[in-house]
């Protein structure tokens, strides 16, 4: 008997707490499409008794064959507490999945992209100029972390002219209606994403052959 295809593995990065709705309308719509999801929200990512939580998400970064990233008014968790400026897991998957060119699609919430466009309109531009704000800065349900907008000026790919930026689409979102519309849009179509894969992707990130850890 021939072995089943294996499905293309999509991973979700984010952060949780806020958007419980649309990571599982998210997970209902690429496990309808056909794609294996691995989203920790519902406790899909394949994880090993030898590796730290932190070094598990970042081992399905390397594996998967597609990222989803969304970026959300949470920073997260996950930091090094030694280290109080140490990234946040979410914020390291995208680092990793940009660093090793994966398949990617990002979304960012209304309220992340409005405080970046502000900020930088009144002076603080980039992390350097947002540096000042750290000491004066209150966490708030609008935005509980500056370093969020780090991560989102890390997913445009900023300060490079957009003529000779790859990969720097990220889709605003303000409810889950729209962020549903994006993932429906672009994962819909399977065999379309899979084709794409292998006509742009071999050479850095080939369809896997499932079984191993690396």
């Amino acid at each position: 008997m021939s072995k089943a295809k294996p499905k293309l593995t999509v991973l979700v990065s984010s952060t949780v707490y806020g958007i419980e709705e649309l990571l599982d309308r998210v997970y209902t719509l690429l496990t309808s499409y056909g794609y294996e999801v691995w989203m920790s929200h519902k406790g899909t990512v394949p994880v090993r008794s030898d590796r730290t939580a932190f070094e598990n998400c970042l081992a399905a970064v390397k594996k998967c064959d597609l990222f989803l990233g969304i970026i959300t008014p949470q920073y997260g968790s996950g930091q090094d507490k030694k280290n109080a400026e140490e990234p946040s897991i979410t914020h390291q998957e995208v680092q990793l999945a940009i660093k090793l060119k994966k398949p990617r699609w990002l979304l960012a919430h209304d309220h992340v992209v409005f405080a970046w466009s502000l900020l930088k309109n009144i002076g603080h531009k980039g992390k350097a100029g947002r540096q000042e704000l750290k000491a004066k800065f209150k966490s708030t349900p609008i935005l509980d972390d500056l370093r969020v907008l780090d991560l989102y000026e890390e997913a445009i790919i900023d300060g490079i002219p957009l003529a000779e930026r790859d990969g720097n689409w990220v889709q605003k979102f303000r409810s889950t209606e729209d962020g549903s519309l994006f993932v429906g849009s672009q994962f819909f179509r399977y065999q379309e994403v899979e084709q794409f894969i292998k006509e742009n992707f071999e050479g850095e990130s080939p369809l896997p052959q499932k079984g191993g850890e690396s």
